[in-house]
């Protein structure tokens, strides 16, 4: 019996979601699931709606919970990363009210720019602990990443672990039919064939076509650069980008507004309102969503008839292809030994991958544009500089990673970013190891 051990298991609604999906995967036979967090009430919580679910579809899942790191790594195959530290309250909240001291403004924050370096950095040193664990209690088991900053971490764990590790998101699942339906082309909705690669939340949609081959790229330009196509103004970061560099991206709007030099500027702030771009979307959105937890929950643990339905998490989908060998095309995050020949190779990239028995199979992309590269270069530069700072625990690599961030440095001078730095260390105070 397979085991599959849940990390970060009081994150309800996302543990009901993959472990949910797993439950509907009648392929995977009797299983058993352990949740573990550290958070007693969540982890209690999501047991109860995960036995709920189980019951409800009449599942093979055996599951239990603990509190105990120990007991939830011992012997397993699968584990499923979905942590945050820090949590909201109060590091993500650190991560924006600090830069707004200087001026710098934020949308999600934790991918990229001063708050992704900053929740990587207070990240990766549980993850590393994680694989310490994970080295001796089931070295062979194959880690599947969440948790963001995607690129950060899944790079950091696979260059400096020994763990089987790939990092997943569902931004590549939506890109395609998300821009469809954008521009009012839904009768191609799931009737494309597309290719995308690059770098988590940055990956590219190189090619779409329809069944008969025939490139849609040209329609959709042509109605991107027609409001009648855009009137309710989706999208129009992505789009943007897309009419100045050819190519669509895979990941929202509010992410790739900060991801770049071009949206939110002090100098500039019409372009606030042109773009729609939701400054401090990401504490908005956690606020909101601990309200509706809130309410939700009572209603869910007290209904004895919980029904799941499967989503498009790739999780459930590797765990089966792994145990049957049964070959399943998934977009992994993976480290680029010459999989995208002009991105650095020690880069975390997102690419096709082939899961079967033997794990995680990435496939050979060669040359993206050269200008889509580029772009993805200025982003890898924060990522690379990030990991390098955790691996050293030198303060010279926050600093420089902060001043190779596209929009960090299009803000604030030399000075202020170094200041920013030391600020932002101070407020995280013991959420960080002690950097020198």
């Amino acid at each position: 019996m397979i085991k599959i051990t849940f990390v970060g298991a009081g994150s309800t609604v996302f543990a009901r979601n993959v472990i949910g999906d797993c439950i509907l995967t009648p392929e995977l036979g009797d299983f058993e699931v352990c949740l573990f967090d550290i958070d007693p009430k969540r982890l209690d919580d999501s047991y109860q709606i995960l036995t709920n679910i189980n019951a409800t579809a009449q599942g093979k899942a055996h599951i239990h919970q603990t509190l105990d790191k120990e007991e939830a790594f011992r012997g397993a195959d699968f584990v499923v990363n979905a942590i945050q530290v820090g949590l909201y309250d109060p590091c993500t909240i650190t991560d924006f009210e600090v830069p707004k001291k200087y001026g710098l403004r934020q949308t999600i924050a934790d991918t990229l720019g001063i708050g992704g370096i900053f929740r990587a950095l207070r990240t990766i040193p549980v993850m590393k602990a994680y694989a310490d664990d994970m080295e001796r209690l089931c070295p062979n088991a194959i880690f599947l990443n969440y948790t963001n900053p995607m690129a950060m971490l899944s790079g950091y764990m696979q260059r400096f672990t020994n763990i089987r590790t790939v990092g997943l998101c569902h931004s590549v699942q939506a890109c395609a039919n998300g821009l469809l339906d954008t521009l009012g082309m839904e009768e191609y909705k799931d009737k494309t064939r597309w290719e995308i690669a690059g770098i988590n939340h940055q990956a590219w949609l190189l090619k779409i076509e329809d069944l008969a081959g025939n490139d849609l790229y040209p329609e959709i330009k042509r109605r991107a650069s027609d409001p009648a196509y855009n009137t309710e103004g989706k999208d129009l970061v992505r789009l943007e980008l897309m009419k100045h560099f050819g190519y669509y991206i895979t990941e929202s709007s509010e992410h790739n507004a900060e991801y770049g030099p071009y949206f939110i500027k002090d100098k500039y702030p019409e372009l606030i309102d042109r773009f729609k771009i939701p400054l401090d979307e990401y504490p908005r959105r956690c606020v909101n969503q601990i309200n509706g937890w809130n309410e939700m929950r009572e209603s869910l643990l007290h209904d004895s008839h919980i029904e799941h339905k499967k989503t498009h998490e790739f999780a459930s989908y590797i765990i089966q292809a792994v145990i049957d060998d049964k070959p399943y095309r998934i977009h992994g995050n993976v480290l680029n030994n010459g999989l995208i020949t002009n991105l650095p190779q020690n880069a975390c990239v997102e690419v096709p991958c082939l899961v079967d028995r033997n794990g995680i199979n990435p496939c050979y992309v060669g040359d993206l544009p050269e200008q889509c590269a580029a772009l993805n270069r200025t982003n890898i530069n924060v990522q690379l500089l990030t990991i390098k700072a955790a691996e050293t625990l030198k303060k010279e690599y926050i600093y420089m990673a902060a001043m190779l961030d596209p929009h960090t440095t299009s803000e604030l001078s030399i000075d202020d970013i170094r200041s920013l730095c030391d600020d932002l260390i101070e407020a995280h105070g013991d959420w960080l190891p002690k950097y020198h």
